[in-house]
């Protein structure tokens, strides 16, 4: 209903930032504080045969140097999908081991940052290389390890086979077939990752920007020997994380030993250089993609196989076949994933981690298909929607990929595309190229436990679990509390990211306001109640603080639980403890995806043949928007991604020293002002409630999937070449 719909608000925090007041990690300061700095293994793989760092200590400042010599005694943190709370199980400097090059070898602690950054230069190490691969395409068989062989949940991590795939594609009059990859690549979030470590009367303090704080709480916990009530994680903000900070990293125990040995607070902010070796990145993976249809264009058999790079110590798993699943009607599917061990850090989670390349190979597929048929990419996508869950046979509990469609053809002018390639030019001489692809994530729950007081004096505090990553996580939770308790916006605090106030569960995929909404409703209806009760009636006309001051007391303060459909209450163990406890997409009796539809226009110069992208129109379908300014921001800002994505960025690797080659932002190319033109975003806006009480649903990682089978499409477009590896590049086209 229109009337439901909420209006587009400010930032609650937008004047903070501004203003600078808004602290990030980094920005914190201490009395007497030391800075560090990390020197690193400048070998592929091997071991550390010995380490001179009397340079080092020599440099006037310095007051700690710190190696594997002296770090023995640490525990291993644990990769996060085997129980631990690291982005990967192994911890630097814990022994003479080096897994990869760019690995950390030495801290150098000193009275300033140039000291300490100096000393770290003068470290020296002697090795004992050993072999090692850093690309998938050259491993060996015994490197190829099937999904199915991962010691991590089968329940969550398992090939997809519905119906006969194999055998309806061999009998299909209309096939696609084509193979796809994607490279390496790293976040890069403006906030380098950073750690201020200080130890008061026991107790660690750690100020961080992170997605899970718990995690690395309770990691902290396990690698040091403490419990973990003598661990406090704080982050009220970041500068970014997709994906990149949602664990333990590998720097944060290095500053608490250092500050612990030296009895002084450290700040240990890592550069982007080494940021692409300390932390997680999406891996590169290869796709097979197999289409079947029948002559009207009803896709009957689909069929994904992907081999993606993972570690040497750790198997980090895909998804893949998950989204490509999901995205049509599909008579029967097929999906296969394996992974091949390759010596780098152990890949992680950026944003839409998996659905992203994997809309990418089934969505150029399906283009390919339309020209195939002849037939209009958009009617052929229209034909082959579905209200069903093609994986488990259950409905969705809301799909609106029709409606995206429809909305987005008419907002874009779709009608006036000519099919054939290459046949629509500008007035410059350019070819003009349209492309259209539709992109899918799953949606999940996290348990909250969220506490909402309010005082006489009209505040309203709010502390559960969430991480503000420029999301605008802050700005939905005080419109829901806004709209419940018909308070001003302003009028409302909330405290997220900090280990202190409530357990704090990774705030990733997408689940961050699905969760937090909900649970920030349940706790105002809470709230509500209490008020009621202590009014003797209902608060209806009177604002908390009258009620409050009207009964005689200074404060009231409620706290609820909220869990996903179908877990138990030893949900929240799991999630006090540290350790994952999401839910979804698969919930009893129903499954549920965030979609999207994007319209893309590229323009080729005849003569450099540079891609330029104009113009694109988005519609997404999330549910209903509880902060519409904040999930434009979103939507526009995956739209970018996409564009990045699809025709910048790619990490580098040289096979013979190891590690990433093009680790600074001068190098790893990333989509600047000029490369960006309009951006249209529009809403679908209905409520899920079967999903949830509010009707939310994810928006953040969905918004990039799709775009880069959009763009790819409209290259095809305007030049008849279909590319099928990423960054599309000039060379692709000449």
């Amino acid at each position: 209903m229109s009337d439901q719909r909420f209006p587009d608000a400010p930032r609650v925090d937008a004047q903070a930032k501004v203003r600078g007041e808004a602290l990030f990690a980094a920005d914190e300061s201490r009395p007497e504080m030391a800075h560090a700095a990390l020197a690193v293994a400048t070998v592929g793989k091997g071991h550390v045969t010995a380490i001179d760092t009397g340079a080092a200590s020599a440099v006037a400042g310095v007051r700690l140097v710190l190696t594997h010599q002296d770090l023995s005694a640490l525990e291993q943190p644990g990769f996060l999908f085997a129980g631990g709370f690291g982005f990967q199980s192994i911890q630097a400097m814990s022994s003479p081991a080096v897994a990869y090059r760019g690995q950390p070898i030495a801290l150098v602690a000193a009275d300033t940052l140039e000291a300490a950054i100096e000393g770290a230069s003068r470290v020296t190490a002697t090795y004992a290389p050993e072999s090692f691969n850093v690309l998938p395409d050259q491993a060996p068989a015994e490197d190829i390890v099937a999904q199915a062989e991962s010691p991590l949940p089968r329940e969550i991590f398992f090939d997809r086979t519905v119906g006969d795939a194999d055998q309806t594609f061999a009998e299909a009059p209309v096939k696609v077939e084509a193979a796809f990859t994607s490279p390496p690549q790293h976040q890069n979030p403006m906030e380098l990752l950073s750690t201020i470590a200080e130890w008061r009367e026991g107790t660690l303090i750690i100020h961080e920007g992170t997605q899970g704080a718990e995690s690395v709480r309770h990691g902290l916990a396990r690698e040091l020997g403490l419990d973990p009530d003598q661990v406090q994680v704080i982050s009220p903000y970041l500068g970014g994380g997709f994906g990149q900070k949602n664990s333990l990293q590998m720097h944060t125990v290095l500053a608490a030993v250092a500050a612990r040995r030296l009895g002084r607070p450290v700040k240990l902010v890592v550069p982007r250089m080494q940021v692409f070796h300390d932390a997680s990145f999406r891996p590169r993976s290869r796709h097979r993609i197999r289409l079947g249809a029948d002559r009207t264009g009803r896709m009957v058999a689909a069929i994904h196989e992907s081999d993606s790079q993972t570690s040497r110590h750790d198997l980090f798993p895909t998804l893949h076949t998950d989204a490509s699943g999901r995205l049509y009607g599909f008579g029967s599917f097929r999906g296969r994933e394996r992974l091949v061990r390759t010596d780098v850090q152990t890949p992680g989670f950026m944003r839409g981690p998996w659905e992203h390349v994997a809309c990418f190979a089934v969505e150029s597929a399906v283009d390919e298909l339309a020209y195939a048929l002849d037939q209009d990419p958009v009617a052929l996508r229209l034909a082959n929607d579905t209200a069903t869950d093609p994986l488990t046979r259950q409905p969705f509990s809301s799909r609106h990929v029709g409606e995206c469609l429809r909305r987005g053809a008419e907002r874009f002018g779709w009608s006036k595309r000519t099919m054939a390639p290459g046949s629509m030019r500008a007035s410059d001489g350019s070819v003009i190229g349209w492309g259209v692809a539709i992109g899918t994530y799953p949606n999940s729950i996290v348990p909250e436990i969220a506490r909402l007081r309010t005082t006489a004096d009209g505040a309203v505090i709010l502390r559960l679990g969430g991480h503000e990553m420029g999301q605008g996580l802050r700005t939905a939770l005080a419109a829901i509390l806004s709209r419940k308790l018909g308070i001003p916006p302003e009028r409302v605090t909330v405290e997220i990211g900090d280990t202190r106030v409530a357990p704090q569960h990774l705030t990733a995929g997408s689940w961050g306001t699905a969760s937090a909404i909900p649970a920030a409703s349940a706790a105002a209806d809470a709230l509500l109640e209490a008020l009621s009760k202590l009014g003797r009636g209902s608060p209806s006309g009177r604002t908390p603080g009258q009620i409050l001051t009207a009964a005689g007391r200074d404060a009231l303060e409620v706290e609820v639980r909220v869990k996903a459909p179908g877990q138990t209450d030893a949900v929240f163990g799991g999630l006090q403890s540290g350790h994952l406890a999401f839910a979804g997409p698969i919930f009893p009796g129903f499954t549920t995806f965030s979609f999207v539809a994007h319209f893309v226009e590229v323009r080729v110069e005849p003569g450099t043949r540079r891609v330029r992208v104009p113009r694109v129109v988005t519609i997404v379908d999330c549910g209903r928007v509880v902060s519409p300014r904040t999930a434009e921001s979103q939507a526009r800002g995956g739209v970018v991604w996409g564009i990045g994505a699809t025709l910048r960025e790619a990490s580098e690797v040289e096979p013979r020293y190891g590690g990433f080659l093009n680790a600074d932002l001068a190098e790893y190319v990333v989509p600047v002002n000029a490369d960006i033109g309009s951006i249209e975003v529009e809403f679908i806006d209905e409520p899920d409630l079967e999903f949830n009480s509010v009707g939310v649903k994810g928006v953040g990682e969905v918004v990039i999937t799709g775009v880069a089978p959009a763009i790819a499409s409209a290259v095809h477009h305007a030049t008849g070449r279909r590319v099928r590896d990423l960054p599309i590049r000039i060379e692709h086209l000449l």
